[in-house]
């Protein structure tokens, strides 16, 4: 399938990203341009994942991970946290059956202490429902940072290097790497934020070194199929230099 191109997404599967980090910013933002309550918009928001994860899955991009409650939202209203808290358990209730019938893996990635018994308890059970599928992994990140997740990577590390399991001079980028959250997957190519804010939020810190970033200023629950293809398209358009000059890109794409 490597270089073909289709009618619905005319980029090369060369030019695809593999994985596209996604922050679903504007949500309140939605909402309140309507005059509804942000919760609203939240629930609107449910429908734009649908469209991303779909447009996903169609394009060949093989994990897609979404910024869905970070360590800091604790602070926001306790009714918004609540009525979020309900709507990510109602999401894993409707919408993990329709995941694995399609043969995505979900995985959940974050601090699940502070979450309630009951939505721990579902997470696992959906993680563990998808856990063969391989169409896409999709993973969601819940009460998480990207602080939280270099400082539990260097606990582990530092518990090993007292247990006379490895030395100190072992701690090498890769080592770092095998333990912060999803380091087994592929690093993300595309981060994606909407609303038209430009920071990644403390999100994937360790991951995102090399990322392309992609501002889009549409609110996250009007961010569906188009925009989603818009943005695969702009990343189709980057040239992605790892430290290089365009000379050594270009030798090296004549090797090949």
């Amino acid at each position: 399938m490597t270089g073909t191109v289709s009618a619905e997404f005319p980029v090369s599967a060369d030019s695809r990203p593999r994985h596209v980090a996604i922050i679903m910013d504007g949500n309140n933002r939605w909402a309140k341009a309507r005059r509804l309550k942000g919760v609203a918009g939240h629930k609107a928001g449910v429908d734009a994942v649908r469209a991303v994860v779909e447009t996903c899955a169609r394009a060949g991009v093989e994990v897609l991970t979404l910024f869905a409650f970070s360590s800091e939202n604790w602070r926001r209203p306790k009714d918004e946290v609540s009525a979020l808290m309900r709507l990510f358990l109602l999401a894993l209730e409707r919408e993990v059956r329709k995941l694995h019938r399609n043969n995505i893996c979900l995985r959940i990635i974050g601090d699940r202490s502070a979450f309630s018994p009951t939505l721990q308890e579902h997470m696992a059970a959906a993680e563990e429902l998808t856990r063969n599928n391989t169409q896409m992994t999709l993973v969601i990140a819940a009460n998480y940072g990207g602080h939280w997740d270099i400082s539990q990577a260097t606990r582990q590390i530092a518990e090993k290097v007292r247990a006379g399991q490895i030395e100190p001079s072992d701690i090498t980028d890769d080592l770092i790497q095998q333990h912060v959250s999803i380091g087994d997957l592929p690093v993300p190519d595309l981060m994606i934020r909407t609303a038209g804010e430009q920071r990644i939020s403390n999100f994937l810190l360790w991951h995102l070194a090399y990322t392309e970033l992609y501002f889009s200023p549409v609110y996250w629950p009007d961010f569906q199929h188009e925009e989603m293809r818009k943005a695969l398209e702009a990343y189709a358009g980057r040239q992605r230099r790892f430290g290089q000059t365009d000379d050594q890109i270009a030798a090296k794409a004549l090797q090949q």
